[in-house]
């Protein structure tokens, strides 16, 4: 049973107030904390694990282990540390939470610091076992991987207009249609988006740093060069942390609108320089021309995700 937001919060010694919010790891989906507004608004809200509740009484009552004295060791709050599940889209949230109505929080810090140290034995052990078994299925690999050494596609897409932007450094999302084709499997048609800013001087400066920004093909020729005084930047839908599709969102710390990933909390500003979040770069920016009737023309570039530097995969 999980308890309403508006349920009664009893220490072991009197009632201290009620549950106004919960906070919600990302990562597991699970309450890891309440916070406990005191009565009649005093002594503020303050966040306990959820390890100390003894028992759930019913929707309405929830008792906790520790005294009312005991309580004042939690820390206060602090609300700008946190966005709601209006502000992310967690997939699957729902199905472990069940506290509506009230406010859901999750947590703005960096996530997964630890996961290279964490990762690293496991990793080298699954290398060991791929360089032992290589010989044997090698023949097998180069005759489905050979569509993937194939040239990178360097056609350019029209995506869009221009007058969809009406604002200036906020980003607006083009969606588009291409086919693909991986390794042996029939081509497929996939859906894509980017995101297209009409940036200030301050922004173009930020991204380009006052040179055009150069694009390779396989053989390290420049194919395009986006120029550093072009007003209109675009970047690559997929978050460069797990490949995730973010958004652009207002939130209380960023009044003025962010891009946010929802997988992990990645935060870029409208330059695409990395804010906050586990993201190891910032976000990529794609080759963009813009021709006299507006209508905006892509590279579809992909990069690797998850490393520091860009490794071109498209």
């Amino acid at each position: 049973m999980q308890p309403k937001l508006s349920a009664k919060a009893v220490c072991s010694d009197k009632e201290v107030g009620r549950i106004s919010k919960v906070v919600v790891d990302p990562l597991s989906h699970e309450i890891s904390h309440v916070v406990i507004q005191g009565r009649n608004g005093k002594s503020g809200e303050r966040q306990v694990p959820i390890s100390e509740i003894r028992e759930v009484v019913s929707e309405e009552e929830v008792v906790f282990r520790c005294s009312s004295e005991d309580l004042e060791q939690y820390p206060l709050l602090d609300r700008d540390s946190f966005v709601t599940v209006h502000d992310v889209e967690i997939a699957h949230l729902e199905d472990n939470l069940h506290v509506e109505p009230g406010e859901v929080l999750v947590p703005l810090p960096r996530l997964e610091r630890e996961i290279p140290r964490r990762m690293f034995f496991a990793n080298m052990t699954h290398a060991i076992g791929a360089l032992i078994t290589l010989p044997l299925v090698y023949p097998v690999l180069k005759y489905l991987m050979k569509p993937m050494y194939q040239p990178y596609d360097n056609s350019w897409f029209q995506v869009g207009n221009v007058n969809k932007i009406q604002k200036e450094n906020v980003g607006y999302q083009y969606k588009f249609t291409r086919g693909f084709k991986e390794a042996f499997m029939p081509e497929q048609e996939i859906e894509k988006n980017i995101w297209v800013v009409k940036a200030t001087p301050e922004i173009q400066e930020a991204v380009y740093g006052g040179e055009d920004k150069k694009f390779y093909d396989n053989k390290g020729d420049v194919v395009w060069a986006n120029k550093a005084t072009t007003p209109f930047i675009g970047f690559s839908g997929k978050c460069p942390h797990l490949g995730c599709g973010y958004k652009w969102r207002k939130t209380k710390n960023y009044p003025d609108g962010v891009f946010l990933c929802p997988c992990h909390l990645s935060i870029y500003d409208e330059a695409g320089k990395v804010l906050d979040g586990p993201a190891p770069r910032a976000l990529d920016v794609l080759p963009m021309k813009v021709d006299a009737g507006g209508n905006i023309n892509i590279i579809d570039i992909e990069y690797k995700a998850g490393v520091k530097g860009q490794i071109r995969l498209l």
